[in-house]
């Protein structure tokens, strides 16, 4: 395997406690050494000069589609995106046709992943069949063949009683439950926020509460039975519920998405169904709580919720419009956009939000961190390239991304995993 020796980067590493010019050497898949003015022959140099290198993000919440619907992705399009994206591990939801809720899907997402992809991919069962809420999944052999959580996610786990015995048998391979938090008797029939901007463009609006009364349900849950890590957080009231079940000592954790902080429900007003997702777009004042949760720790992880979706799916009245928007190629420059560059977050909050947090959740001990003996895994970003958002020019399938002709700045320059460059100068390898 090749050395790899990068240059007189700015490294960003909060589980090392460095933020400084450090050389990094990579050897046999693995970071060897970190100091400065570092040599070692035959490596192959990458000056970065001016860039940041830090370790590979890891998203805690996509959407494959494989197996099942190639049209919309595959393990091949969606990892390549994640790699142009800066993602070098993603963990994907059980969602799929046929769902992922025996060890055979699994494994073949596993096989798939080691054939064609080229990021490292989680996979994430469910935890009830056909995720029915009705029966448990073959929880126990799905985590012996490599699922690194449970999740329904796309639907709730109704059932309490039903919840309380997931959580106690994850307990026992010390994976978390992760928890589509949504009551679909509040939610149904409903396609954007309820509230002033649903009324006034006359569409069926989902309350607040659907999620909130959920969050509540499964943070109580956490305190007795065990770890819940609650999806895709979007208004004010579970951010307060969360940050008082934390100060209550309840095993939980939780990640909001870049589209949360982002954009509010006034982005439907031109009913442009990419920005249809569930939950919902909110309010000025939910992005404000999600924003201020970010910045001080109540939310522990940026995730993207990537969801492709056809143009036979989203090019319909915005009733019958498939939920979700493609988030891999953009997460990290709208970060670097709206957070970092206005000083809401430090590039070191960055890191940990997008990495060595999801690495602590998920028990990945070589993740998340660019320390001697860590997995080489490791991107390396240019902070001040600016570029317009294309969703013609997209790795994934997906083109429904409601920030097509945003300029953002941030670029993922170079993408190395497992110590192999699949990004270089911006591009695949």
């Amino acid at each position: 395997m090749t050395k790899i020796l990068i240059k007189n980067g700015r490294v960003i590493d909060p589980q090392a406690g460095i933020d400084g010019l450090r050389d990094i050497l990579l050897e046999n898949g693995k970071v060897s050494r970190l100091g400065g003015h570092l040599s070692s022959p035959g490596a192959k140099i990458i000056e970065a000069k001016g860039m940041l290198v830090m370790p590979g993000l890891i998203d805690m919440h996509v959407h494959l589609r494989d197996p099942g619907r190639p049209d919309k992705e595959t393990i091949a399009s969606g990892t390549r995106a994640a790699a142009l994206g800066g993602f070098t591990s993603i963990c994907c939801m059980a969602n799929t046709s046929p769902v992922m809720d025996n060890p055979a899907v699994v494994e073949y997402v596993l096989a798939k992943a080691r054939q064609e992809g080229v990021v490292n991919v989680y996979p994430i069962a469910a935890v009830t069949k056909g995720l029915k809420g009705e029966e448990f999944a073959e929880m126990g052999r799905c985590a012996r063949e490599g699922a690194i959580a449970f999740s329904d996610d796309g639907r709730p786990v109704m059932s309490a009683a039903m919840m309380r015995k997931a959580l106690e048998y994850a307990k026992q391979f010390d994976k978390p439950i992760i928890s589509h938090c949504e009551d679909i008797n509040l939610s149904a029939g409903g396609s954007m926020n309820e509230g002033r901007v649903s009324t006034e463009i006359g569409l069926p609006g989902i309350p607040a509460l659907a999620e909130e009364v959920m969050v509540a349900r499964d943070i109580m849950m956490a305190k007795e039975y065990g770890r819940v890590h609650i999806a895709h957080v979007s208004t004010a009231g579970s951010v307060k519920l969360i940050k008082q079940a934390k100060q209550a000592g309840a095993d939980i954790s939780c990640e909001t998405c870049p589209h949360y902080f982002s954009l509010t429900d006034e982005a439907i007003r031109s009913y442009d169904t990419a920005a249809k997702v569930n939950p919902p777009l909110r309010t000025k004042s939910d992005q404000q709580a999600i924003i201020k949760a970010l910045k001080i720790g109540i939310i522990d992880v940026i995730a993207t919720d990537h969801a492709p979706h056809t143009e036979e799916d989203k090019n319909v009245e915005f009733n019958l419009a498939a939920t979700g928007l493609v988030g891999l190629e953009t997460a990290l420059a709208l970060v670097l956009t709206r957070l970092v560059a206005k000083k809401t977050l430090t590039l070191k909050q960055l890191v940990e939000r997008m990495s060595s947090n999801p690495a602590k959740i998920l028990r990945f001990s070589h993740k998340g961190t660019l320390k001697p003996g860590s997995d080489a895994d490791v991107i390396i970003v240019d902070p001040k390239a600016e570029w317009v958002v294309d969703e013609k020019k997209f790795a994934s399938k997906g083109r429904n991304t409601p920030f097509k002709g945003w300029k953002l700045t941030g670029k993922v320059v170079h993408t190395i995993v497992g110590g192999s460059i699949v990004v270089k100068d911006g591009k695949l390898t």
